[in-house]
């Protein structure tokens, strides 16, 4: 990148964000603009390209913080004046940073070129292109069990080109796949290509870490008496689980190898029990309910309860 256009872009300008902007506040914006302006979704708009490459440009320096604060310091300089050439002769009285004598003495020689070698680490050699960063949306299941991006890339002046991504097993919403060199083209290659997964939620399953979670409805009478209940699983078999005579609303039943699979192995199914008050009774089931309340009217459930009230 030239010195000149180094200190005479404002990338804070050219992103649309603050000068006190975070880190993550700048990410946010160049995701909108990119996805706004990817050469994928303007195909032959040179206008839309340009913006694209500047905004991928000016990500590229505010994104590092090294970078950010070389180029601030610079920047700063040339509001400044500082890096306008004095008036008349060398030896002319510029005043400031616009004296030659003050250049030498904070700079080396005072050329512009020197400036920037200072600010920005020396001279450096070709760069690779900036990175660019792009959105895709996979189902749960998808996420779960893993799955194929396709994806169409445009290069800077060529065809666009087609490229399959996958997925891995287990990736988590908000996960990140990084695709080598294949980012905005550069002196020294190419830079690479990250794709943000957003995962839509399951209207079931939901999972963490290693394990899938479930909430499993049962009727009262199942969790009173017990019974044997069938459990769908996210690859669509059913699985049988045992529910034991009198288990409580909330616990939790473990189902061996059904969960995620990842190098470090595969977790469990884990299925929280939901009973099921009924909403609406016939006479029959109400007259056995009142039965049954009649015959454990000495049960006082409370009766722990009531005693860790008063401790």
């Amino acid at each position: 990148m030239a010195a000149k256009d180094l200190y005479e872009k404002d990338f804070y300008k050219i992103l649309g964000v603050a000068k006190d902007a975070t880190t993550k506040e700048i990410r946010k914006q160049y995701r909108l603009l990119a996805h706004k302006l990817h050469p994928d979704k303007n195909t032959g708009n040179k206008k839309l390209e340009e913006e694209f490459k500047a905004v991928s440009e000016a990500y590229e320096i505010l994104s590092d913080e090294k970078s950010r604060a070389e180029y601030d310091e610079a920047r700063s300089l040339f509001e400044r004046g500082g890096f306008r050439a004095p008036p008349g002769s060398q030896g002319g009285q510029g005043g400031g940073f616009g004296s030659s004598r003050d250049f030498s003495d904070v700079f080396g020689d005072g050329s512009t070129q020197d400036i920037f070698a200072n600010l920005f680490g020396g001279r450096r050699g070709p760069r690779r292109g900036a990175d660019l960063q792009t959105e895709s949306t996979i189902s749960f299941r998808e996420s779960i069990f893993g799955t194929n991006l396709e994806l169409r890339l445009s290069s800077d002046g060529g065809a666009p080109a087609n490229i399959t991504v996958r997925v891995p097993p287990g990736v988590k919403n908000g996960g990140k796949i990084r695709i080598k060199g294949k980012g905005a083209p550069g002196e020294a290659g190419p830079g690479d290509l990250f794709i943000h997964l957003t995962v839509r939620a399951h209207p079931i399953f939901s999972h963490k870490g290693e394990n899938l979670l479930m909430t499993m409805p049962v009727t009262f009478t199942e969790a009173a008496l017990g019974a044997d209940i069938k459990v769908p699983t996210l690859s669509g078999e059913e699985v049988t689980v045992r529910l034991a005579p009198g288990t409580p609303n909330g616990r939790v039943l473990r189902v061996k190898g059904r969960g995620v699979k990842t190098p470090n192995g595969t977790g469990d199914l884990l299925v929280q029990v939901d009973v099921q008050v009924p909403q609406r009774l016939s006479t029959k089931a109400q007259k056995a309910l009142e039965d049954f309340a009649s015959a454990t009217a000495d049960e006082d459930v409370r009766a722990e309860f009531k005693s860790k009230a008063k401790s």
